[in-house]
C-alpha cells in the first residue's frame, strides 16, 4: 500500500512523509501570497484565541480584494507568519488555509513539475 497521494489531472505524486525532512520549503523561500477567505480567517483567529479584527491587523494584509497572511523576512528568504522554525512546522496546521492544504496540487505546477521538484522533495513522477 502506497502512502503517496495522487490527484486527477496531475502528472506527479506526493509523499507527505517527506515533509519531516524538507525544512518547510513550501512555507519559506520566495515571497508570495497565502490567501485566506472569511471562513478561514474566523477559524484561524478562533484557533489563535484572537478577535477577528485583532487577528487581521496582526497577521493579514490586503492584496487587491483578498487577504493574505503576512510574511517575515529572514536573511534572503521569507517565511509565513505561522511557520515555526523551532519545530519546523506550522503553528496553525489544524486550521491552515485551503491554499496550504492543497499544496503541491496547484494548477500553477501542472506545467512546472521540474520547478516543483526543486521545492518539494515529496514530489515524484507518477
Amino acid at each position: 500500500m502506497s502512502d503517496k497521494i495522487t490527484q486527477e489531472g496531475f502528472s506527479y505524486t506526493f509523499d507527505p512523509s517527506a515533509c519531516e525532512t524538507c525544512q518547510a520549503r513550501c512555507c519559506t523561500g520566495e515571497s508570495g501570497y497565502i490567501h485566506v477567505n472569511h471562513q478561514e480567517i474566523e477559524a484561524i483567529a478562533s484557533f489563535a484565541g484572537l478577535d477577528n479584527d485583532v487577528f487581521m491587523q496582526r497577521f493579514l494584509f490586503k492584496n487587491g480584494y483578498k487577504y493574505s497572511i503576512k510574511e517575515h523576512k529572514v536573511a534572503e528568504s521569507y517565511e509565513c507568519a505561522f511557520y515555526d522554525r523551532a519545530s519546523n512546522g506550522c503553528m496553525i496546521y489544524e486550521v491552515r488555509p485551503m491554499q496550504c492544504r492543497t499544496f503541491p496540487f496547484w494548477d500553477y505546477f501542472k506545467t512546472r513539475v521540474d520547478e516543483l521538484k526543486l521545492e518539494c522533495p515529496g514530489v515524484a513522477d507518477a
